[in-house]
C-alpha cells in the first residue's frame, strides 16, 4: 500500500466511513482506500468497530477518524470545490445540502456530517483575481448569495 506523505484528518463522532462512501459518489477522482477496523476497545468504541477510513476527495487524500464527540467541525476546514458552470455547481450543492446538509453564505454550505464546502465557480475566482472593478462587482454580487449563480456572476464581471 502506498501511504500518502501528508494526509488530511478528518474526525468524525462515528460515521466516518458513510461520509467516504458520499464523498466517493458526488465527487470526481474520489475513492475509498481502506477501512481500517480497531484492534481493541478505545475511550468511543470496541474492538472491531470502524477506526479510520482512508478516502481521497477530488484527488486529496484524506483519513476520517471515528474519535467520538470530543471535537466539532467548524468552517476554520473547509473543501474548495472549483466548478466550471451552474450545472455543476448545482449538482454539488444539491448533493451535499440534499443529503441532510445546510446551505450558508457566498457558496459555502456544511454536509450532514458537519464538514464546511465552498462550492466555488471558477468564474468567481477568476473576476477576484483580475482586480479592480471586476473583482468588486462581482465580490458584490456573490454577497448577496447563498448558492453562486454563475450568470449572475458573469453578469457582474462585465459590468
Amino acid at each position: 500500500m502506498n501511504i500518502a506523505k501528508n494526509t488530511i484528518c478528518l474526525w468524525f463522532e462515528k460515521d466516518a466511513e458513510a461520509a467516504a462512501r458520499f464523498y466517493a459518489e458526488v465527487f470526481p477522482n474520489s475513492a475509498i482506500k481502506g477501512v481500517h477496523r480497531a484492534p481493541s476497545d478505545f475511550p468511543s468504541g470496541k474492538a472491531g468497530d470502524v477506526l479510520t477510513v482512508d478516502f481521497v476527495v477530488a484527488g486529496l487524500p484524506c483519513m476520517g477518524l471515528n474519535g467520538g464527540t470530543a471535537f466539532k467541525h467548524s468552517e476554520a476546514f473547509s473543501f474548495q470545490i472549483a466548478t466550471d458552470d451552474q450545472a455543476e455547481t448545482d449538482r454539488y450543492w444539491n448533493a451535499i445540502v440534499g443529503n441532510g446538509g445546510k446551505e450558508s453564505a457566498c457558496g459555502w454550505c456544511k454536509d450532514k456530517w458537519g464538514i464546511s464546502w465552498q462550492i466555488t465557480p471558477r468564474t468567481l475566482t477568476e473576476a477576484l483575481m483580475a482586480g479592480g472593478s471586476e473583482a468588486k462587482r462581482a465580490f458584490e454580487a456573490m454577497m448577496t448569495m447563498t448558492k453562486i449563480d454563475v450568470a449572475a456572476i458573469n453578469k457582474a464581471r462585465r459590468g
